[in-house]
């Protein structure tokens, strides 16, 4: 016999009250807020959902929950199924087209003359000041949600970002997407910038590397241009800053990215984050930013298991035209375990060796390719880099990280700074804070100099050689 639909109704809320006293926030909103109970009879329930991504995360990781709960509210059903609803899916399609009409008036209203900035590429605007920044970079529009592998280690990212997509600014605000080097972190991000760009054409997408902001806060002061430098980030719809680890240390810059934060959030505008640590890891950074940081949403993304990075390989191989099998693709995906990039280009040296060799990509050449020590580690850190350095040169690793400006200890700090870049790819930034230098010129210079003179160098280039082959052992 069918349940009437006033005590359907009763009863999910019922459910609904306890699993959201029972997950974190971020959860209950993501999969369980936006789903209703369709037809309950007695032997069967069904619950409408509004896409196949919360379908498909009920069946796999709630349903058992979801089960016990509809138990302890007198409901023991002996099947439970979950059917996308078109009801939700309109009501969810008529509240972004709102939203999207009240942002295109707003624009107009805003800022009646000036055309409506989608990314922020490398063009200069013709109405803007002397600041051209032709050393920003824009959004990528190859970072999209379609082409993203999703794990149990990004699940969650990926569906806090498709939330913010569909309705910037009411979700999740700000959000703070932190994680290792080469997990994907960027690609969400700039995914969301691409879908709001493509869903909301009259949205001002901002996509920066703190790097960037840093570079044109300093512009900005030089120049004399602070109230256009303001304008330009307080006027957007979407602010993602990208590494935002890198403005620590940095007091006005700090500040400044305190009022801009501030006048976003005041005006619901979405404001997304990146970081390589949770907010309370890094310093120095100033706690009035730390706390809102901390305000919206903040998801630890974890590395890819074997089955994502084997899913991950497949996919990248067919984008260039290749079909792998599963067990070169879990080959490969063994043999790299902790970085996206760095998995993209083991898949690269394969796909280019069989390229100029007009044989196939199977288990045989995957293995003497990369097998038998010619592999890198599955995991090199900049700790590692620094104490095999210092143990070449026979010096502490104290000295190489210290302040001492002796040639005996100068030169191998310069190599550390060269591998940490060659090996890892670390920023500037990034390199000098493994080393423990306040200024990332000095990592700049060093790189310079390492790269320079190991051309000339017979002695210099092997100890880089020797240094590199004992990190591969």
């Amino acid at each position: 016999m069918r349940v009437p639909v006033v005590v359907q109704n009763s009863l999910w809320q019922a459910v609904l009250g306890e699993i959201e006293l029972s997950v974190s926030r971020g959860n209950f909103i993501t999969w369980f807020k936006n789903t209703t109970l369709l037809r309950q009879d007695d032997e069967n329930i069904t619950i409408g959902v509004p896409n196949v991504f919360i379908k498909q995360q009920l069946e796999r990781k709630y349903n058992d929950l979801i089960t016990d709960t509809l138990r302890k509210n007198g409901a023991a059903p002996t099947k439970i199924e979950y059917k996308i609803h078109t009801a939700l899916k309109n009501a969810a399609s008529s509240s972004s087209s709102a939203n999207k009409q009240q942002q295109q008036e707003e624009t107009i209203i805003l800022t009646p003359s000036k055309p409506a900035l989608h990314s922020t590429v490398s063009r200069p605007q013709a109405n803007s000041s002397t600041l051209t920044h032709n050393y920003r970079q824009g959004l990528n529009e190859k970072y999209t949600f379609e082409n993203f592998i999703v794990g149990s280690g990004n699940e969650l990212a990926y569906a806090a970002c498709q939330a913010i997509a569909a309705q910037p600014g009411t979700k999740y605000n700000p959000l703070f997407l932190y994680g290792g080097v080469g997990i994907g972190k960027t690609h969400l991000i700039q995914a969301v910038g691409n879908t709001v760009m493509t869903t909301r054409p009259g949205s001002r997408i901002v996509y920066v590397s703190s790097e960037q902001f840093l570079q044109e806060f300093v512009d900005a002061v030089r120049y004399k241009k602070n109230t256009d430098f303001a304008d330009r980030y307080r006027s957007a719809d979407v602010l993602i800053v990208d590494d935002i680890q890198f403005i620590a240390g940095k007091e006005k810059v700090q500040e400044e990215f305190f009022h801009t934060f501030n006048a976003l959030h005041q005006a619901n505008k979405q404001i997304i984050i990146s970081s390589d640590r949770p907010p309370r890891e890094i310093t120095p950074l100033e706690e009035r930013l730390r706390s809102r940081f901390a305000w919206g949403m903040s998801i630890d993304m974890q590395i890819p298991d074997l089955e994502t990075r084997t899913a991950i390989i497949q996919t990248k191989a067919h984008t260039h035209g290749t079909e792998i099998s599963t067990n070169v693709a879990e080959y490969l995906a063994s043999s790299v375990q902790t970085n996206i990039r760095e998995l993209e280009g083991v898949l690269n040296q394969l796909l280019a060796f069989c390229e100029m060799r007009g044989v196939a990509p199977d288990i045989g050449v995957a293995t003497s390719l990369l097998g038998s020590g010619q592999t890198r580690p599955k995991h090199i850190s900049a700790k590692q880099i620094i104490e095999r350095t210092a143990r070449h040169f026979q010096i502490p690793m104290e000295d190489i990280m210290g302040p001492k400006r002796d040639k005996d200890i100068v030169v191998p700090r310069q190599v550390a700074m060269y591998m940490l870049r060659s090996e890892l790819h670390l920023s500037f930034p990034k390199i000098a804070r493994e080393l423990g230098r306040k200024d990332h010129t000095t990592a700049i210079h060093s790189v310079e100099k390492i790269e320079k003179e190991s051309q000339f160098d017979s002695e210099l280039r092997d100890a880089i050689t020797q240094i590199k082959e004992r990190l591969h052992v």
